[in-house]
């Protein structure tokens, strides 16, 4: 209560103070450019996901422009130790997204390499992940992929070097005949994804969706 009183929550965006459970004001909320996709039918993260593999559904958040709120918010989650925001994106995403029967088998999020997540100190995808979980009553699984090389974050990478991906993930357990939501932050290539698409395609009989806090637009 009282670090409340000395450091209020302020407005990511204005600054203005805001209740401690908050990210940004009512008066900037109009500023989240939000997708509006339909995670049944096609849509720019869909086609994009479907030059790269076979994607059953996609979906993404917000879009991710330059100089925006939207890129802001999820700076801030990544790269300011803000970790309530993947919370509440998710709360944001389970305000948009109504999963139909049969829903997905499995969450699982894109894992750091131990390297980064030493230094950052946390995944941001996990606390994203959980509470969809808990919403969507889906298991999640934080382990069943595991990123084997270390790199700079994709945002501070240069075109040339996105595109990159060699054997940058693999798979840590047998499964089969499932259907995976595969989490990231940002689809910017769709190189992160389909790398780690492909490894849960060739693990068996499985499917695989995307879901996506953000798309670089």
């Amino acid at each position: 209560m009282i670090l409340d009183l000395l450091f209020p929550n302020r407005c990511i965006c204005c600054n203005r103070i805001i209740e401690p459970e908050l990210l940004v004001c009512s008066l900037c909320f109009s500023q989240i450019h939000f997708t509006h996709f339909d995670y049944y039918k096609n849509n720019p993260v869909a086609e994009k996901c479907r030059l790269l593999f076979p994607v059953e559904n996609a979906y993404a958040l917000i879009q991710f422009e330059e100089e925006s709120l939207s890129r802001k918010i999820i700076h801030e989650l990544k790269y300011r130790s803000r970790q309530k925001t993947g919370k509440i994106l998710a709360e944001w995403t389970i305000e948009h997204l109504d999963f139909k029967s049969p829903k997905p088998d499995l969450l699982v999020s894109v894992p750091l390499h131990p390297k980064k997540l030493m230094k950052r100190g946390y995944n941001q995808l996990h606390l994203f992940t959980e509470t969809l979980s808990r919403f969507y009553e889906i298991p999640f699984s934080h382990d069943l992929i595991k990123r084997n090389q270390y790199s700079k974050a994709q945002a501070l990478k240069d075109k040339e070097h996105r595109i990159e991906s060699g054997n940058t993930f693999s798979i840590t357990e047998a499964i089969t005949g499932k259907h995976i939501l595969l989490i990231d932050d940002v689809f910017t290539t769709g190189n992160t994804v389909s790398s780690i698409a492909w490894n849960i395609l060739n693990a068996g009989d499985n499917k695989v969706s995307v879901l996506v806090m953000a798309m670089d637009v």
